[in-house]
């Protein structure tokens, strides 16, 4: 697994990012850029499927912190003992996930029973996060999801989690919050100094 920091720019530390392949940097900065702009139209598109601006989600990232984790996952002949990436819910807004290969190893939980995820080549899977439950106070829910290894065949994928700015206060839209009768969500910023 690699894990580095790439958005925004200015933020990276690439003492950790790896010198080889030669192009390896140029090419994560463009990754990172187009796949910002796919979750800066999602986010856009949730926005006014909840009859939002579509901007009011998206200003939230403006300056906001992605992350892209590559996962190599190896195959072991006792697979359902392995355990992959436990079952979790992704803390951020939204994760673009990438499946490099055709092996299966990605499941979501729905009804109490996990389902796999089949890659489909070229596609993104999209995993709402809990940051995106809270502002949507619970319109969108995040996925519990996990990642299981392959007997057989190895498995890579590539994940790239968006969040907001560092500062941003995270609790329901007050565009959403004012039409609730609901109790809101607990407000919380990321960092407060």
């Amino acid at each position: 697994m690699l894990y580095l920091y790439t958005q925004p720019p200015e933020d990276r530390n690439f003492r950790f990012w790896p010198d080889q392949p030669a192009n390896f940097k140029s090419t994560l900065d463009k990754y990172s850029a187009a796949v910002k702009d796919i979750a800066d139209t999602l986010l856009a598109t949730m926005a006014q499927n909840l009859g939002l601006e579509p901007e009011v989600v998206a200003d939230t990232c403006v300056g906001g912190i992605q992350s892209v984790r590559m996962n190599y996952y190896p195959p072991r002949a006792q697979a359902d003992k392995v355990v992959g990436f436990s079952p979790h819910s992704d803390s951020d807004l939204l994760t673009l996930v990438l499946q490099v290969n055709h092996v299966q190893g990605l499941q979501i939980k729905w009804n109490g029973s996990w389902f796999p995820v089949k890659p489909l080549e070229g596609a993104f899977v999209v995993n709402l996060g809990d940051i995106f439950e809270i502002f949507t106070n619970g319109r969108y829910r995040s996925i519990e999801h996990r990642a299981v290894v392959d007997p057989k065949e190895e498995r890579l994928s590539v994940a790239a989690f968006h969040s907001p700015h560092i500062h941003a206060m995270i609790g329901p839209l007050k565009e959403i919050a004012a039409h609730v009768r609901t109790r809101p969500i607990r407000r919380l910023t990321i960092r407060t100094s």
